[in-house]
């Protein structure tokens, strides 16, 4: 698989196209959203805004939290900020809400597949962490472990998303728990190898938007 940085560009760039399309497809089945969208889809009712904006100004809020972390962005991040929300708000215009049960439960699983499938290509990339993975990573250097950090502020952006009118429901549950085991799987079949390191497999990435 080519290393080549226009490589590894490409491969960033579709991970962070498909990954807001992946969680516009979500948005339209309405039957739940990951913890962060929850929290975006939560602001958007409450200020109007589109929810593209608003992942993207979540992630720039969040990227402040890097400082005293003192996480270091990379491209990778920059490329995050700029396009996750441009790619969700593009398809949500083009994809009409939809009222049967039948077309939104392939839709949540399409989604959450997608989702996978961009996040590997998109951490694939070794360009750096999105701002919600500098986040978890940050806490983790500061002792807490790892899959303790990432429970707890899924947690904490789950309840004030909700609180503020996100959709929580079975499709919440479902990505939970399955998007880990997808991104497991999917990383080192579609990352680039690093130097010659072989890319690990038992990692469980968070939703990089």
């Amino acid at each position: 698989m080519s290393t080549t940085l226009p490589a590894r560009l490409a491969r960033l760039l579709a991970g962070l196209a498909l990954f807001g399309a992946s969680v516009a497809l979500m948005v339209r089945a309405d039957l739940g959203l990951a913890s962060w969208d929850v929290l975006h889809q939560g602001l958007a009712a409450r200020t109007g805004l589109p929810m593209g904006v608003l992942v993207n100004g979540v992630a720039l809020a969040v990227l402040l939290l890097w400082i005293p972390l003192r996480q270091r962005p990379g491209v990778g991040t920059v490329a995050n900020v700029a396009l996750v929300g441009l790619a969700l708000d593009a398809v949500l215009a083009v994809l009409p809400p939809v009222d049967s049960l039948a077309v939104r439960v392939p839709l949540l699983l399409a989604g959450i597949l997608l989702n996978g499938v961009a996040t590997a290509l998109y951490l694939g990339a070794r360009l750096g962490p999105g701002p919600r993975d500098g986040l978890m990573t940050g806490l983790a250097t500061l002792g807490l472990p790892i899959g303790r950090a990432r429970t707890l502020i899924e947690l904490a952006v789950l309840a004030v998303g909700w609180l503020l009118g996100g959709t929580v429901g079975p499709g919440t549950l479902l990505y939970a728990l399955g998007i880990g085991p997808l991104a497991q799987f999917l990383i080192p079949r579609l990352a680039t190898p690093a130097a010659g390191r072989p890319v690990p497999t038992g990692v469980t990435p968070p939703c990089p938007a």
